[in-house]
């Protein structure tokens, strides 16, 4: 074999070995085609049993992808247990409120029954989110699979990454745009609000002494300002909860955003998409406007959305591990 013909072939292995790595690192909708093709069907059963036994579980579901995912991208940390210094479930955006970790561990033993050792907590976590819109009455669409499990949690990252009730619209969208998301995905995504419950710590300060202004927050509706303050009284420990979505508090629709245009949106971060005086703000109060009008373009961006924030630095490949059980590393 000449020396000509030696370096074809090696450059051609070279070649597809790099090829067979890049298609390998890519999330894919058939990823468990063959090595578990009943894992959809698997979680879907359990999602639908937990909602079945609690309305509210379809949005806690959903929070934990999307609180995953602006932590270390969509590698299951978030389900990782320690303690207050280890353990991203310590952070003030998840303690005492992210939930559903028990709803996970069900899943991942049904999984595991099916085919143990294949799916990774991360692709689980993205399956449950999209079962817990769609058997909310919203959309759906083919999750993206292959993500890997991560090997460490980050509580300093879930302390800085997560947006929060009380960020200003500015830092919001920065927050967004520090994990590849744009303005259209912060709205869109926001949409997830249409179902599940707030705690009134998250919004008390709307209510009594908004920005020190001993009155309430004025972009937000009188009358809800009313009930709000007779459900959480200023002597109560704030663990009282409120729907984000009143009259519609369980149905994944575009109500959402009808109440942002008449200011009853329940938290600070969810009003001033329509009601800040960011210079952004003209963006997302169009956006609203629209999403209003139309629920086949809410639907239509939220899903778009939902799949690019379920491709934030996924771990492929050789990279990471596959838990047996979610809440510690192998």
């Amino acid at each position: 074999m000449t020396k000509q013909c030696s370096f074809t072939l090696y450059s051609l292995f070279v070649t597809f070995l790099i090829m067979f790595v890049v298609v390998n690192s890519q999330l894919t909708t058939e990823f468990y085609a063959k090595t578990c093709p009943n894992v959809l069907k698997v979680v879907r059963k359990e999602v639908q049993n937990a909602i079945k036994n609690e309305m509210r579980m379809a949005a806690s579901l959903l929070r934990l992808h999307f609180h995953d995912c602006f932590v270390n991208g969509c590698d299951a940390s978030l389900l990782l247990d320690g303690n207050s210094n280890t353990s991203e479930k310590f952070a003030a955006a998840n303690l005492n409120s992210a939930r559903g970790f028990e709803v996970i561990d069900k899943i991942k033993n049904a999984v595991e029954d099916a085919c143990s050792g294949v799916v990774s907590c991360a692709d689980i976590l993205a399956i449950a989110a999209r079962d817990s819109v769609l058997l909310s009455g919203g959309p759906t669409w083919k999750v993206q699979l292959g993500r890997r499990d991560g090997l460490v949690a980050n509580i300093s990252g879930a302390s800085t990454a997560l947006p929060a009730p009380f960020d200003p619209l500015n830092t919001i969208i920065s927050k967004f745009q520090d994990v590849g998301l744009n303005i259209t995905d912060v709205v869109s995504l926001s949409g997830a609000h249409t179902i599940g419950l707030a705690k009134c710590a998250t919004f008390d300060n709307r209510i009594r002494n908004f920005s020190g202004s001993g009155a309430p927050d004025t972009t937000l509706d009188s009358s809800l300002v009313s009930e709000l303050q007779s459900l959480c009284q200023s002597t109560s420990d704030g663990n009282n909860t409120a729907p984000l979505d009143r009259n519609s508090t369980d149905i994944f629709d575009n109500h959402y955003f009808k109440n942002l245009l008449n200011g009853r949106g329940l938290l600070e971060s969810d009003q001033i998409l329509y009601s800040s005086d960011a210079a952004l703000t003209a963006t997302t109060k169009t956006l609203v406007e629209t999403y209003s009008n139309s629920t086949s373009l809410f639907f239509s961006d939220f899903v778009n959305s939902m799949i690019k924030m379920g491709n934030i630095s996924p771990l492929t490949g050789s990279d990471g591990e596959i838990r047996k059980n979610c809440r510690a590393m192998n």
